[in-house]
C-alpha cells in the first residue's frame, strides 16, 4: 500500500515562499512543526528528503520502495510532531529515527510477502500438475485467493492487511483494536491453515 504523497510539485504561491523555507534554520523547522505549520514539513521535506530517500534505498535495494518509505517516514514525522523534543536531540536525528523504524516495517513486510508467497507456492507444486508458466501463475492467483477466503475471518482479516496491505503486526493491532498477540496468533494460525488447505488436508 502506497503512502499518500506530500508534495513534489510546488504552486505558484509556494515558489514566492521559497527563499524563506531556504532560509529557515533547522531548529526554525523544529518549532513550526511543533506548532502544526504545514509550510515547516515541506520545509523538512525539501532538507532531509533525499537523506531519507538514500538510507531507504540502500537498505531495501529497490527505488519504488525507498519511495515509499520516504513519504512515510515524513506522514510520520507531521502526525508524531508533538512527540518531538527538542531537548533530546536535533530534528534531523528524530527523523533519521523515524526512517529507520520505516526501513525494519519495510523489511518486515517484505518478509511476511515472502514467506506466504513461498508457502503457497510450495503447496500449490505438490496439488497441481507441472503446466507453462503463465496458466500457471494464472491458476496460483485464482487458488490462493479462494483459499484465502476460506480461513475464518480474524485470521484471514490479519493475513489480508498483512500481505495486501503491508501492514506490521503492530499496526494490524492499531487497526483492528485487537491485541498484539492476538494478532501475532492469528496471523501464525491463518498461514498454517493456508498451508493446510493449499495441499488439501482438513483442517475442519
Amino acid at each position: 500500500m502506497r503512502a499518500q504523497t506530500i508534495s513534489r510539485t510546488r504552486t505558484p504561491r509556494e515558489d514566492l515562499w521559497a527563499p524563506v523555507e531556504e532560509s529557515l534554520a533547522d531548529e526554525e523547522i523544529a518549532a513550526g512543526l511543533r506548532d502544526g505549520a504545514e509550510p515547516c514539513l515541506e520545509a523538512a521535506y525539501h532538507r532531509w528528503g533525499t537523506l531519507v530517500h538514500t538510507l531507504a534505498h540502500r537498505s531495501l535495494g529497490d527505488a519504488r520502495e525507498a519511495e515509499d518509505v520516504t513519504q512515510q517516514v515524513f506522514l510520520a514525522v507531521w502526525r508524531g510532531r508533538d512527540g518531538y523534543d527538542p531537548a533530546r536531540g536535533a530534528l534531523a536525528g528524530w527523523i533519521v529515527g523515524i526512517t529507520r523504524r520505516k526501513i525494519a516495517d519495510a523489511l518486515r513486510a517484505r518478509t511476511r510477502r515472502s514467506d506466504l508467497a513461498s508457502a503457497a507456492e510450495a503447496a500449490l507444486s505438490l496439488a497441481v500438475p507441472a503446466a507453462d508458466d503463465a496458466p500457471r501463475r494464472t491458476l496460483d492467483r485464482v487458488v490462493v485467493s479462494h483459499e484465502l477466503a476460506q480461513l475464518p475471518a480474524t485470521q484471514r482479516r490479519v493475513l489480508e492487511l498483512a500481505f495486501f496491505a503491508d501492514l506490521t503486526h503492530t499496526q494490524i493491532a492499531q487497526v483492528t483494536g485487537w491485541p498484539l498477540g492476538t494478532v501475532k496468533s492469528h496471523s501464525k494460525r491463518g498461514l498454517h491453515r493456508l498451508r493446510l488447505r493449499l495441499v488439501g488436508t482438513d483442517v475442519d
